[in-house]
């Protein structure tokens, strides 16, 4: 669980205002479908968190939203961590003693936008198996004479009886589009191909900047055999299928339960706050310098929410992991 301690070193009026945001956001994950997950299973997540944390700091309460969302994760997925690790260790303190995470290098380099990738976990429900590692291309699978702009990152868990490897990516965005598909395409192959050799569940995960199910660069995924459940729009104006979760061993080691995103604008830097926010934001801008954002109405979820919790939805699947009984009733002597 979440740690709500800090809130106590806020000022009355501001530990109400959090608190009654976190109540509004706790009742709604409790009402949706991952709140209804079985604590027997694993839930995988994948954010990208905007710019976490970069240019001008998050508020105090962005933490506190943030944290709350991926503690109802048993793992989850980070990309866009910047430089600076203190913010991503303020993020695992607030989500408590029992969480630990690993971190990437920045990737240098323009398209790299020196960006990290994280895993964060929950320790009583995932154990790391000790491996981790970047997959890079042998020079005869270069694209373009290139590796992959922002090094896929992988590492080894275990819950339960299910064991796997998480590969977090943030594929490049622009405008071409064959660069994205056969930067998926390239991965997509090599992680099947390692779960064949390996007999290992490999599940690619992250921003892989899919505009349209079923389009080409989605089907850099589909067309190597890879599970992807449909998540719907993850973009904040609701027509990009950007984030994605792909995985191997379906129906043989890998049985999905159940999958999804979390939108979390209806209880959170949502419309009913805006008045509010625009006198923080006006407020802010003129201690930086700046003048007010010219048409608040549409910058509002645009640029102030979307850098104070993202411009991406979280998504989300749950695995089974406890297969026991199949185990045992391989034992099981019967009359014939």
């Amino acid at each position: 669980m979440a740690f709500y301690k800090k809130l106590k070193s806020y000022d009355d009026e501001k530990a109400d205002w959090i608190s009654d945001r976190l109540i509004k956001l706790r009742e709604t994950m409790r009402a949706s479908e991952l709140g209804r997950r079985d604590s027997k299973n694993l839930v995988i997540g994948s954010w990208n968190i905007r710019a976490f944390d970069e240019g001008t700091p998050r508020r105090d309460e962005s933490f506190h939203y943030i944290a709350e969302i991926i503690d109802h994760f048993d793992i989850c997925a980070v990309q866009e961590v910047k430089s600076d690790l203190e913010p991503l260790k303020r993020l695992v303190r607030l989500l408590g003693p029992s969480w630990d995470y690993f971190v990437t290098d920045v990737t240098e380099g323009g398209p790299g936008n020196r960006e990290r990738q994280a895993f964060l976990f929950n320790t009583n429900k995932v154990r790391f198996r000790n491996l981790v590692g970047e997959i890079t291309l042998p020079r005869d699978a270069l694209i373009d004479g290139e590796q992959i702009a922002r090094t896929p990152y992988f590492a080894s868990f275990q819950a339960g009886w299910f064991r796997f490897t998480l590969v977090s990516v943030h594929i490049i965005f622009g405008k071409d589009k064959t660069r994205r598909r056969k930067e998926i395409s390239s991965i997509a192959e090599r992680i099947v191909k390692r779960a064949k050799d390996e007999n290992e569940v490999y599940v690619l995960i992250g921003d892989m900047n899919i505009e349209e199910r079923g389009d080409s660069i989605y089907r850099g995924l589909s067309d190597h055999g890879l599970t992807v459940p449909v998540f719907g729009p993850t973009n904040l104006g609701g027509n990009k299928f950007y984030d994605q979760i792909a995985f191997t061993g379906e129906r043989v080691k890998t049985s999905l339960v159940n999958s999804g995103t979390f939108d979390w604008r209806g209880d959170v830097y949502g419309d009913v706050d805006k008045a509010a926010y625009k006198k923080i934001a006006k407020k802010m801008r003129k201690e930086q310098g700046k003048d007010m954002y010219s048409d608040w109405n549409k910058s509002y979820q645009a640029h102030f929410a979307s850098f104070e919790m993202s411009d991406h939805l979280p998504i989300w699947v749950e695995i089974r992991t406890d297969y026991s009984d199949e185990y045992l009733e391989r034992f099981l002597r019967r009359n014939s």
